[in-house]
């Protein structure tokens, strides 16, 4: 398990990362919306904490795609007129100040639902505007390397903290926006604020999948058994992620 978090995250990001280079941040945003974090550790918790407890936590991960939205949109907005340390910093604020709100308030499956399709649905109109050139950079074999190493630690760090936090917690740290820091922090700086905002809002796009897995497990784990259970979300998310592919497309 330690081998597959440690390969899992970082590989990922080396594909999104080169999708980036080659057909640009919308593209390589959309694919970074994808569960790559939260299904694995959603995975890991079934195997050590038991069905009722991943249920839950599959719920309050679908309620957490607010708090990644949040992060989305705060640094987008930071990243117009702040270097990456300030954008990064207000980032976490309001991914925090989120996550702090819905632990302290937990929604049901349908209230969890209602409110991640409303955020996403209304987060793309609220990122900043920007008539700059949006194109990819040459990257170095040291900041993919770096991006990478970023990514494996963030990675065992959030399933490390989800095992002592209960099911609220480790849900929603399970949607903390690991591949979103990294990828905005790089972009940012290697790229520039136009890069970063367009990627962040195409990550939004693509989260439709993670609603459409977090979802599909909670439902399906009290009554499935766990192979068949994530594969059902599996095969949402991947449903759901080729049909946003045609919103994306028609985003200016």
């Amino acid at each position: 398990m330690l081998t597959l978090k440690l390969l899992l995250v970082p590989t990922f990001l080396l594909l999104v990362t080169l999708a980036g280079k080659r057909w640009g941040p919308a593209i390589a945003g959309w694919l970074a919306g994808l569960p790559v974090v939260a299904g694995p550790i959603l995975f890991f918790l079934a195997i050590e904490h038991g069905i009722p407890f991943t249920a839950r936590a599959a719920t309050a991960a679908l309620s957490a795609v607010l708090a990644s939205v949040a992060f989305s949109l705060a640094y987008a907005h930071a990243a117009q007129r702040l270097p990456w340390q300030a954008s990064m910093a207000l980032g976490l604020v309001g991914w925090t100040a989120t996550a702090l709100c819905l632990s302290a308030y937990p929604l049901t499956q349908a209230m969890a639902l209602l409110a991640a399709l409303l955020a996403l649905l209304t987060a793309p109109r609220c990122f900043p505007r920007s008539t700059a050139p949006v194109r990819a950079r040459p990257l170095g074999a040291v900041e993919l390397g770096l991006r990478m190493l970023a990514g494996a630690f963030l990675t065992v760090a959030v399933t490390l903290s989800a095992a002592y936090v209960g099911p609220g917690w480790s849900g929603l740290l399970a949607v903390f926006p690991v591949l979103g820091t990294v990828l905005a922090v790089f972009s940012h700086r290697s790229q520039g604020p136009a890069f970063t905002a367009t990627l962040l809002k195409a990550m939004v796009t693509g989260q439709y999948a993670a609603v459409a897995f977090c979802f599909t497990l909670s439902v399906a784990l009290p009554r499935l058994p766990m192979a068949w259970a994530f594969g059902t979300a599996v095969m949402a998310a991947i449903t759901v992620q080729i049909s946003s592919k045609r919103a994306l497309m028609r985003q200016p």
